[in-house]
């Protein structure tokens, strides 16, 4: 080698030992790129015998070259060129597999070599601090691991999440990324996708906080973590995290859990003329209380809420449910899980509740004849119901329900209210408009011209002096800030009854409820419209085919 060596110098001429140690120096530089293209391409799954015998071949092909051709400064180039040619395709590929903060030699990544590495991650953090399913503070991870690239994706998505208000996150697997849903207020509000890179990375960490086991990819699994936001460890956010296999990829949902809170009657949403018979049920010690709506229109909130209209130290409250929203202080919750479909029915739990004696039970999804039997029993026996059950109105509600204890007069004498329910967005008062609503919509809602003068709705998105959106800060431009129910109710009185019960057809016993007072739910929700609380669209969207 040395023989072959000395003649190429010879033959070029080459006796300048500058010259020699500049030939030395590329070679020692080339075999540390080799080495790296040949990990490289191991971590990122690109074929490594390719690259790395290519990167070989052309470095050992311009080294010769630039030996053997006479003029110095040519052979280097070409050596240089023919060696930066290669580099630059294998980044160029190897780049097109990675996500976009493992590439390298991109403008982000060129900067980080003047940042410390740990202050990148706190700044990457976006006051963000994790606390995991077991209760233990998670310090920032080590720099340019795998935890390090989870942590980064979790804090931008859930930083993100947190802004916009979203009470859930919904990873939905594609053909070739990651569909990304908000649910804020009630409504999905797709997001940008988020390629499979990201999301491996983003559920390798979550999987961690929740205590998941991470390689199980298809068996269902829940857990929960906490977050804590800039700071405020007194008031951390609590995500639950379900996971769950498909044929596409793993399926991912985050649920906030600490917007399930208890509320108060007077904070769900009934009209002044429904919350003084509402409120005044914590008097009623017998009798059977039906709260009915759609799908997702908060009926379990609202049965909480009249649960905790009686004080807990006087009576024994008990619930039945198949999946709590939260915790009642002071209040007996039974679950019924999958589990025990094994070994009884939901009617038998009810009956085994009853048993205990309770002063006041609430029963979620009362829909089956057994539970409605049961439930006519208690009242008769003293005791005081509240039931959920899925209908559209009120008029549904007692059909249902005389359906399923089979006997009119049965059911009807255990009735002492129905609260039928939906819920609609609340418009943002930041940015709210009042207009003229259109004289065609008082006659497709039957409402006199004379009763309102305005109606609000969201404002439209204004723009700078740069063309860049103006968000509004407190909805971040959806329009609407939180959700009220609309309400339609009725309180039974023995003349009620007696109507009800000489009603032969659906129309009579609608026409038996009005003469009782009850108005429709489109009417109790045109007050809100006229107070600006919500918009006409978003009540009409709620009363769609899809939501009735």
């Amino acid at each position: 080698m040395a023989d072959v060596l000395g003649a190429a110098v010879s033959y070029g001429g080459y006796i300048n030992l500058f010259k020699f140690l500049l030939v030395l120096a590329a070679f020692f530089g080339w075999l540390p790129l080799a080495n790296w293209i040949y990990e490289d391409s191991q971590a990122v799954g690109t074929n490594k015998n390719l690259w790395t015998v290519t990167i070989v071949l052309v470095g050992a092909f311009g080294l010769l070259l630039w030996l053997l051709i006479p003029i110095y400064i040519i052979g280097l180039l070409i050596f240089l060129i023919a060696i930066g040619g290669e580099a630059i395709a294998y980044v160029i590929h190897r780049n097109a597999l990675v996500a976009d903060f493992e590439k390298v030699l991109t403008a982000d990544h060129l900067r980080n070599f003047f940042v410390d590495p740990q202050k990148k991650l706190q700044k990457a953090s976006r006051g963000l601090a994790f606390i995991t399913a077991h209760g233990n503070e998670v310090p920032l991870p080590q720099p340019k691991s795998t935890e390090a690239n989870g942590f980064v994706k979790t804090c931008e998505i859930l930083d993100d999440a947190i802004w916009r208000r979203a009470s859930q996150v919904l990873f939905n697997p594609q053909k070739e990324n990651y569909e990304v849903i908000y649910i804020i207020d009630g409504v999905p509000n797709p997001q940008p996708p988020r390629t499979r890179e990201e999301m491996d990375y983003f559920i390798y960490y979550i999987k961690h906080l929740a205590a998941l086991e991470v390689e199980e990819k298809r068996k269902p699994q829940q857990g929960k973590f906490k977050v804590v936001v800039k700071g405020d460890q007194l008031h951390p956010i609590t995500w639950e995290v379900n996971t769950a296999g498909s044929t596409a990829g793993e399926q991912v949902k985050l649920t906030r859990a600490d917007d399930k809170t208890v509320k108060k009657i007077a904070d769900l949403g009934f009209n002044d003329n429904q919350l003084e018979s509402i409120e005044s049920l914590r008097n009623e010690t017998k009798g059977l209380v039906l709260i009915s709506g759609p799908a997702q229109s908060g009926r379990t909130t609202t049965m909480y809420a009249l649960l905790r209209n009686h004080d807990p130290f006087l009576y024994n409250i008990n619930t039945l449910e198949k999946k709590p929203l939260t915790e009642l202080p002071n209040i007996t919750q039974n679950i019924f899980t999958l589990t025990d479909t094994g070994t009884t029915s939901y009617s038998r739990r009810l009956q085994t509740i009853l048993r205990r004696g309770p002063d006041i039970i609430g029963v979620e999804d009362c829909e089956d004849p057994q539970c409605a039997q049961l439930i006519c029993a208690a009242v008769k026996d003293s005791r005081m119901v509240y039931a959920t059950m899925e209908a559209a109105s009120v008029s549904q509600t007692l059909e249902k329900w005389i359906k399923l204890v089979g006997d009119k007069e049965k059911a009807i004498d255990c009735l002492t209210a129905i609260i039928n329910q939906r819920l609609v967005r609340v418009l943002c008062d930041q940015c709210r408009v009042a207009y003229k609503p259109n004289p065609a919509l008082f006659k497709k809602f039957n409402i006199p011209a004379n009763d309102v003068d305005m109606f609000y709705r969201p404002g439209e998105i204004e723009y700078d002096k740069r063309g860049r959106p103006i968000i509004c800060e407190k909805c971040q431009g959806t329009g609407y800030y939180g959700r009220t129910g609309l309400f339609e109710t009725i309180r039974f009185t023995p003349e009620l009854a007696q109507a009800l019960k000489q009603a032969n057809t659906t129309q009579e016993m609608i026409a038996a409820l009005r003469k009782a007072g009850m108005l429709y739910m489109q009417e109790q929700s045109i007050k809100k419209v006229s107070l600006g609380i919500t918009s006409i669209n978003e009540v009409i969207r709620n009363f769609s085919t899809k939501n009735s």
